[in-house]
């Protein structure tokens, strides 16, 4: 016989068994996802030898310059089948960048402190770089590899860029160098002609790997760096964990990687000038001719201190991003904490990207925040395709502009986007939603209210980095 009592026990909690089900379900789906991806990122090996550099005459009294030092035995690690270079316990000086070769791990010991010198003059002659996404001939970063594999900078060491000196002082957007630059990159001039460098004030990022693959940072704290901080560019398997930055000079994002494929960035803590975490695919043109976008990237476990925004997709996507998961981080303050944007000359796209478990203390802009209109400049003839995005189980506790804003452009909306389990303390304005097909909100609440459906909402515009 049927016990009624039971009968309608269960049939009031099957609903809620069934949306415990969907969510397990949804869980298993992005685990799944994300251990595909974890299988192709393994932190590269070295040969058991180690370099140390006080053996080859380094000195670490701060002050005498050890430029020549790191270049013979960082060469002659690299030539005898790779292994450790070791900067032990103390502090050292360096009138120029540390170029990285295959199959080298530059380790730091507990103690040890390099300080690169504040001179832009020590970075010459320029290198090939790519520059907020166009590639160039410019100073040389301060960490730089090319076409190398198997690198590592590790250890519990300090990174001191002293960019305060002179670097971060230059101010190149807006300039007629940048212009220069950019109409370059509009009008396909072959790269070798783009020499700049000398007498042009684009200043170097921190760390660049370009062209290279099986990469790990680890361990390691950076300071005072002089651009974007930790930047692989056409890379394939990099690993960031356990990473300290404390800098917070103009454009200071804490990690960007660009046109590059399985990427791990997990345990850190960024306090950044700019965006924390600023993934990324090139501009325009140069972008387009080179093809490669940014896929399977994991930004985990992290903590980030922002003057600009969070976890930041874009601008520079034009070879498009995808596969991206991001999740366990939190951030105490931001401009934006989860955005992404592009603007209608990048063109590419931006799809399937998930977001979980994101905590937030204070966006003063946006706490979610879709933009497909940010600071174009030529026209707008190619606005960016937006897809398929996963938001859930984020909070805010204060945002100050608006809690969710989501504006696609005409002829180009935001497509397939889902909010669930999103709440938001305290926020001014609820919503700015615009240009939208398929936008989703299962048990969003903002200012303690449920939002039933989205609302088309006239548009605003907000604070920008």
């Amino acid at each position: 016989m049927i016990n009624i009592s039971r009968l309608r026990l269960l049939l009031l909690l099957l609903p809620a068994l069934l949306i415990a089900t969907n969510i397990k379900a949804q869980d298993n789906g992005f685990n799944a996802s994300v251990n595909a991806i974890l299988k192709n990122i393994h932190p590269p090996q070295f040969k058991d030898a180690v370099y140390n550099i006080t053996s080859y005459g380094a000195i670490a009294d701060g002050k005498t310059d050890t430029k020549a030092i790191f270049d013979k035995v960082i060469d002659l690690c690299s030539v005898s089948g790779g292994g450790e270079v070791l900067v032990p316990k103390g502090t050292f000086y360096i009138a120029g960048p540390v170029v990285l070769k295959s199959h080298v791990n530059l380790h730091f010991e507990d103690g040890a402190e390099l300080i690169f010198s504040g001179n832009p003059k020590d970075y010459l002659p320029p290198v090939l770089s790519l520059w907020e996404g166009t590639e160039v001939f410019n100073y040389c970063p301060l960490l730089y590899a090319y076409q190398c594999s198997d690198i590592a900078v590790t250890g519990h060491g300090i990174v001191d860029g002293s960019a305060s000196k002179v670097f971060a002082t230059w101010r190149p957007q807006g300039s007629a160098d940048q212009l220069k630059l950019r109409q370059m990159g509009g009008h396909n001039v072959p790269v070798y002609e783009r020499v700049f460098g000398d007498g042009y004030h684009f200043p170097p990022d921190m760390m660049q790997f370009f062209g290279c693959k099986n990469i790990l940072i680890d361990g390691i704290t950076i300071k005072d760096a002089p651009y974007w901080i930790i930047h692989p560019v056409l890379c394939n398997n990099v690993t960031v964990q356990n990473v300290t930055i404390n800098s917070h000079n103009l454009n200071n994002d804490g990690c960007d990687p660009e046109s590059t494929t399985n990427v791990l960035v997990q345990n850190c803590n960024f306090n950044t000038g700019d965006d924390g975490i600023a993934i990324k695919a090139g501009r325009d043109q140069d972008a387009w001719r080179i093809g490669q976008p940014t896929e399977n990237v994991i930004v985990r476990n992290s903590v980030f201190t922002s003057k600009a925004n969070g976890l930041c997709i874009g601008s520079e996507m034009s070879a498009g991003v995808r596969n991206v998961y991001m999740y366990n981080d939190y951030m105490h303050h931001c401009l934006s904490a989860i955005y992404f944007k592009s603007n209608l000359d990048r063109g590419g796209f931006i799809e399937n990207i998930h977001v979980q478990n994101v905590q937030c203390d204070t966006a003063y802009a946006a706490f979610i925040r879709f933009e497909n209109n940010y600071s174009g400049a030529r026209g707008g003839h190619y606005p960016t395709s937006f897809n398929n995005f996963d938001i859930e189980k984020v909070n805010c506790n204060y945002a100050g502009e608006t809690g969710i804003y989501a504006v696609g452009v005409d002829g180009q909306p935001l497509k397939n986007i889902t909010l669930n389990k999103v709440n938001i303390t305290k926020t001014p304005k609820v919503e700015v939603i615009s240009n939208i097909e398929n936008l989703i909100y299962k048990d969003v609440v903002v200012n303690g209210h449920i939002l039933a459906k989205p609302t088309n909402t006239p548009v605003i515009q907000l604070h920008t980095d």
